[in-house]
């Protein structure tokens, strides 16, 4: 079965023909790796709130724990020797059991950004992936945690090894480290090995030797712990996360979902091909469409398939990306959960940041004068950027999201919390449209506006001249299943602020409408018969 939402098959108004541009996802993203008791891949996925369990011989992803359930953007997963998954949960800073009954309990709530946690002789060990992050053994009590150092520049995935000690990875310093975990006295860390890759998981061979995935360059490293020699093992994508056993067999996982396995004399196979986290915003520059996917930003290719143009540990990348319009070649405006206003530059890989500190930004467009407006969620407000002053287009809105520039200079504004698109003036907001459910993207084509309702899961078509409306296609694969609540991402910080859907929509020059369905992880084009 596939371990992401799907809805029910689209319909489309007459005159229109609705196809899948871009495979769905089997997953939110991949994030920790652990072989479980019963030897199935275990799978953390932050952006989807979720646990998936994939079964090698048959290909099956079973969702363990389910988004809108106890446990929040999962980053790492461990077992107690009882069957009991222990996850840390990144943006909560919360480590929670799951008994195998299924009752969860939460541990600790006082960790910020807690991420890498394993379980040796039944005693849990949960580091903190931040700049002075701790690492620390938690009593199963909930008790307090009993720090083994402190003041670490990010540390993540950590195992133990055949000699006892903890080792741990540092990626702030690109360094491997370990320290003798005994209960009792202050150990005193050692260094093993740095000039990598930016590690971000340690694991050991039957051999005792350690495994490294390097989210930077891509490579999983074999290391000797004696004396830090390295080997490696393949050469993948950048933005590797994680990766497990499973008896001699050895998985990485990526943060698009991809799950590899490492074969011998370098060779790999992929076992769950990547694709998209949600995806957020999109945008047409020279015929081409662009994804905006948070870590990664993408253009389709003919074929569609997705080329990474650019990703948070590439050079210049501006953040976690959500809003994002073209305006030349190799060049956007984008808007960041860090809240910054970026123009990037993916080719030349650079970034001018415009505007910062904003509360939570999602859409953006630009004027024909270059003019730059965007929405603030956190605060009700779409603002204007032009000639580096800020000003402010309308305030008091209930959750705006959307943002599209109508002609005449007008701005329209998806507020998602109203259920309605407005158009701001001198005299305030003047409903455009209404009676929607949980309106998100928005896009003009002509005279003609369409809207992304994510929550009735429709694209909707508003005649400007009008105000005529018409439903395009229904049942679309947005927003959570019917019944789910996700819960909110609060962001990890400094890889960015809070997380939330946005599914949006823009057009090609032949007119053709692009949706991002975040609810199966794929980009629908949406054409006229």
């Amino acid at each position: 079965m596939n371990a992401r939402y799907s809805a029910k098959d689209a319909v489309t108004a007459e005159g229109w023909r609705l196809e899948r541009l871009t495979a769905a996802s089997r997953l939110f993203g991949a994030n920790g790796l652990r072989t479980g008791p019963d030897g199935r891949i275990y799978v953390a996925q932050v952006t989807g709130s979720q646990i998936s369990a994939l079964d090698l011989a048959s290909g099956h992803v079973d969702t363990v724990s389910a988004k809108g359930g106890d446990i929040i953007a999962p980053d790492d997963v461990a077992f107690g020797d009882d069957g009991t998954l222990f996850a840390t949960e990144v943006m909560d800073g919360r480590v929670s059991a799951r008994d195998p009954s299924g009752r969860t309990r939460v541990l600790r709530d006082d960790l910020p950004c807690a991420n890498g946690i394993t379980v040796h002789q039944g005693r849990l060990f949960v580091g903190e992936c931040r700049d002075g992050g701790r690492l620390m053994e938690l009593p199963l009590d909930g008790g307090l945690p009993r720090i083994l150092v402190d003041n670490l520049p990010s540390p993540n995935a950590m195992e133990v090894g055949p000699d006892g000690l903890l080792y741990y990875p540092l990626m702030t310093a690109n360094e491997i480290w370990r320290v003798d975990p005994v209960p009792d006295g202050r150990a005193e860390p050692e260094r093993v090995v740095g000039d990598l890759g930016v590690p971000d998981a340690v694991k050991f061979d039957a051999d005792g030797f350690i495994v490294s995935t390097q989210v930077a360059t891509g490579q999983v490293l074999r290391i000797d712990p004696r004396n830090g020699e390295k080997t490696v093992l393949a050469q993948l994508s950048p933005g590797l996360d994680n990766l497990t056993f499973v008896g001699d067999r050895l998985f990485a996982s990526n943060f698009t979902g991809e799950i590899t396995e490492i074969l011998s004399g370098g060779g790999t196979s992929t076992v769950l091909p990547g694709g998209l986290n949600w995806p957020l915003d999109l945008t047409v520059s020279d015929g081409r469409l662009y994804v905006a996917d948070g870590t990664y930003f993408y253009v389709v290719t003919p074929d569609g398939g997705l080329q990474t143009v650019g990703m948070l540990f590439s050079p210049g990348y501006p953040g976690f990306l959500r809003g994002v319009a073209a305006v030349g070649d190799d060049e956007f405006v984008v808007t960041t959960s860090g809240g910054q206003v970026a123009r990037y530059r993916p080719g030349a890989g650079e970034t001018d940041f415009l505007a910062t500190d904003f509360d939570q930004l999602y859409g953006i467009d630009v004027d024909r004068d270059g003019t730059i407006v965007f929405a603030e969620l956190g605060t009700g407000r779409v603002l204007s950027l032009r000639g580096g002053t800020v000003e402010a287009v309308g305030t008091g809105l209930r959750e705006p999201v959307g943002v599209a520039m109508e002609h005449g200079g007008h701005v329209l504004v998806a507020e998602s919390g109203g259920g309605r698109v407005v158009r701001l003036g001198p005299g305030g907001a003047d409903t455009v449209v209404d009676g929607l459910q949980r309106p998100q993207g928005i896009h003009v084509r002509g005279r003609h506006l369409y809207v992304v309702d994510a929550g009735a899961k429709e694209l909707v078509e508003v005649d400007l001249d009008t105000a005529t409306r018409s439903t395009v296609a229904s049942g679309l694969p947005v927003g959570a299943p019917p019944g789910v609540e996700p819960k909110p991402l609060r962001g990890m910080p400094p890889f960015s602020g809070p997380q939330g859907p946005f599914a949006g929509v823009t057009s090609g020059p032949d007119g053709t409408l692009y949706v991002s369905a975040d609810g199966d992880g794929s980009v629908l084009a949406v054409r006229r018969t």
